[in-house]
């Protein structure tokens, strides 16, 4: 038996299938940071990369190193990476990742700036083409954000399709769950449904929140009618504000991992975390919360 499949054996032993993991047999901080630490080392399906440091954000230019020292870090974890655009530095992400031996979700940005999303398009298409795509995302929360027309997207998502035909590459689109059963067109168009889930922006209590994602899950599944579906983004914030009867912290961090990490194994879930590293930047729209959401700190240093 691998340490994997033992580490899962013995979470099964107090797992129940709505609500997850029984939390009052791990009576310490300590016990839960083991078990934490057990479950990132038994290793996950993939992983969310996080780009910038402190005093970096989106448009300012990435190097190569840079991201090669935090693919490395990522590599023992995990068997998947996201990375989320495909220019600016963010095309050093699936060349990394593939030279480490890691398989790559590889997304082309667009938004309301056609010039950008001709570039994100042509960079998605260039990177497939070396072979470092595995999983191309054709935007991400474009409808939720209301940045296209349906049509212009579906119209980046068929020259996508049309670009690597013969490549033996799903194409998806990234969105909410829900926006799959909104938008038939769009999920009929996708060879695979790429579906973030977070209960807590629904104002989820930690202690549902497993059956949350599932309820989840299952809406997609079911507008998806038989493609698979990936949870491209879940995770849950160690900091900052509430949001309902979701409440930040470190412990019910640590347990909403534990959680989706034991249902992705017990039930064959692919499972994407977000997010690898806390990045600073991210303190806009989302508020104080944003820049704490990773499995390390903003130093690169495991947070628990």
């Amino acid at each position: 038996m691998s340490y994997r499949e033992d580490h899962h054996f013995k979470l099964k032993t107090n797992y129940s299938e709505s609500s997850g993991v029984d939390f009052s047999k791990y009576e310490s901080n300590e016990d839960l940071i083991k078990l934490w630490r057990d479950t990132l080392n038994a290793g996950m399906h993939g992983i969310c990369f996080s780009m910038y440091e402190d005093g970096q954000e989106p448009g300012d230019t990435i190097t190569e190193e840079q991201v090669e020292r935090r693919v490395k870090i990522l590599k023992p974890h995990t068997q998947w990476i996201r990375s989320f655009s495909c220019i600016e530095g963010n095309e050093h992400v699936p060349r990394m990742a593939k030279k480490h031996g890691i398989k790559n979700l590889v997304g082309a940005w667009l938004g309301d700036d056609m010039e950008k999303n001709e570039e994100e398009i042509e960079g998605l298409i260039q990177l497939a083409k070396e072979g470092c795509v595995d999983i191309a995302a054709v935007g991400n929360e474009v409808m939720y954000r209301k940045d296209l027309t349906e049509n212009e997207l579906l119209s980046y998502i068929h020259r996508v399709k049309k670009a690597l035909a013969g490549m033996d590459i799903p194409v998806g689109y990234v969105d909410a769950y829900y926006e799959f059963a909104h938008r038939p067109k769009i999920t009929e168009a996708c060879d695979v449904i790429l579906s973030n889930c977070y209960p807590y922006w629904e104002g989820c209590d930690i202690n549902y929140s497993l059956a949350h994602m599932q309820k989840m899950f299952g809406l997609a599944s079911e507008a998806a009618k038989g493609k698979k579906v990936i949870i491209t983004e879940t995770g849950w914030p160690s900091q900052g504000e509430s949001l309902g009867g979701a409440h930040s912290s470190s412990d019910n961090a640590m347990k909403y991992f534990i959680n989706a990490m034991a249902w992705a194994n017990k039930d064959d879930i692919e499972i994407f975390y977000f997010s690898s590293f806390d990045e600073s930047w991210k303190v806009g729209a989302e508020g104080v919360v944003g820049a704490y959401w990773g499995l390390w700190d903003k130093h690169e240093n495991l947070k628990f």
